[in-house]
């Protein structure tokens, strides 16, 4: 047999002109249809088969399973790192050494504290029963206009400097939001603690307070986890506002309302919910016969890219059991655990290649951890802070970039005349 070329041809059996161009990677450029018909639009709502940019930050095979920061599979950074070492690896590319992580987390920890009229002005602010997450979306737009330089975008070193103020300031921004929400008095971030701890400090301190070792490493864990997931709809937000030159905290305030959506950021909530409406085991069958006669919707199985099993999943569920060492059991931990032997059992679900996502157990743990289910998202934003900045200052050097536009099919009516109000 000869060689396959690595190429694609396109015929345009209007006008019978063809196009062949190379494939890299299982990607063709569109530049194909523009130089068969400039006026010829892909129709690829959601963008289920459209690579709108090219990035060097996260492999993610929904096939197989794989996940990989950097080329550094998702397992082993869960396992020996810690978030901010992530963090550092998807901003700058690279593991950090020793000195560099030194310099990193002393530069992050004492970029934790809040200009006091962010405090007393803006958070104060709110209405007393405001979402935490509202909250959290307008506190970070309104953080870029504390910092005179967040628009010299052509400034590495003014850019660099935002990054470390928004993943610093995130947990703070977080805690405060919390905080707020419940009446609590506000508590400063402490230098001494890891960034975890910090922010578990920040959120729970009254009077004595020590963070339990096995609950901040879970929740740098779940940091880990949640760092970055490639192209997701928070992220692309992230990408197209920073395609405008927008400052980071705007094109960060829009990824984080993107997360804000319960189709993005509040899928665990979600399965909270519904693991608390199952009500108990005894229900699970039940509840697996209603969502195969199309009933009821199962929360936390299946995802948008994963057909498989999602290897978040795997290393949250370990995580759970730890942290249910120290809070105690859950009690939805036995009605999940009987959810997901029942449905992976099931051929329904098998063949429809719905497994466990990230979102299934994540739920579980911080609501034994004590968080509010308010607060699932805005956990959710903290981490996912670092992997938005790697994307958006990847965007700023991609020289095939150019502001977002994406082009449109227009289905509306053909030209008419207008018709005075009188005459209508």
């Amino acid at each position: 047999m000869g060689h396959v070329p690595d190429t694609i041809t396109i015929t345009d059996d209007r006008t019978g002109k063809s196009v062949t161009v190379p494939i890299t990677d299982g990607v063709f450029p569109s530049s194909a249809l523009r130089e068969l018909d400039p006026s010829l639009f892909m129709y690829d709502p959601a963008y289920l088969s459209t690579a709108a940019c090219k990035s060097a930050i996260t492999f993610l095979d929904g096939d197989a399973g794989i996940l990989r920061h950097r080329g550094y599979p998702i397992e082993q950074l869960a396992e020996h790192s810690t978030y901010l070492e992530v963090a550092y690896l998807l901003i700058h590319g690279e593991l950090p050494s020793q000195q560099e992580l030194d310099t990193w987390t002393y530069e992050i920890t004492h970029h934790t504290f809040m200009h006091e009229n962010m405090r007393k002005r803006f958070v104060d602010g709110f209405h007393y029963d405001a979402h935490p997450m509202g909250m959290f979306v307008s506190a970070i737009a309104a953080l870029g206009t504390f910092y005179d330089d967040a628009k010299q975008l052509g400034d590495e070193e003014s850019r660099d400097k935002q990054i470390l103020r928004l993943i610093a300031k995130a947990p703070t921004l977080a805690a405060m939001c919390h905080r707020f929400s419940v009446g609590l008095p506000f508590f400063l971030p402490d230098n001494e603690l890891s960034y975890a701890a910090n922010f578990l400090t920040m959120m729970w301190k009254i009077g004595e307070y020590d963070v339990h070792p096995v609950l901040e490493r879970a929740m740098d864990v779940l940091f880990i986890l949640h760092a970055d997931h490639e192209q997701n709809c928070g992220t692309t937000a992230m990408r197209v506002v920073g395609s405008s030159h927008a400052d980071p905290y705007s094109s960060a305030a829009a990824a984080a309302a993107a997360l804000y959506g319960p189709l993005h950021g509040g899928a665990n909530e979600q399965v909270v919910r519904m693991l608390g409406d199952i009500g108990s085991i005894d229900n699970v069958d039940e509840f697996v016969g209603d969502v195969k006669g199309g009933k009821g919707r199962l929360m936390g199985f299946g995802h948008r890219v994963y057909k498989n099993y999602d290897p978040r999943a795997q290393i949250i569920k370990q995580t759970a059991y730890e942290v249910f060492e120290v809070t105690g059991k859950n009690p939805l931990l036995d009605i999940a655990l009987k959810l997901e032997e029942a449905a992976l059992a099931d051929s329904y679900f098998a063949d429809r290649r719905l497994y466990p996502n990230v979102d299934f157990y994540s739920g579980l743990i911080y609501q034994a951890m004590g968080f509010p289910i308010e607060m699932f998202t805005v956990l959710f934003a903290i981490p996912r802070t670092s992997g938005w900045l790697a994307h958006w200052q990847e965007l700023l050097g991609d020289e095939d970039q150019k502001i977002s536009r994406p082009r449109q099919w227009y289905a509306g009516p053909e030209e008419r005349d207008y018709v005075k109000l009188s005459e209508r």
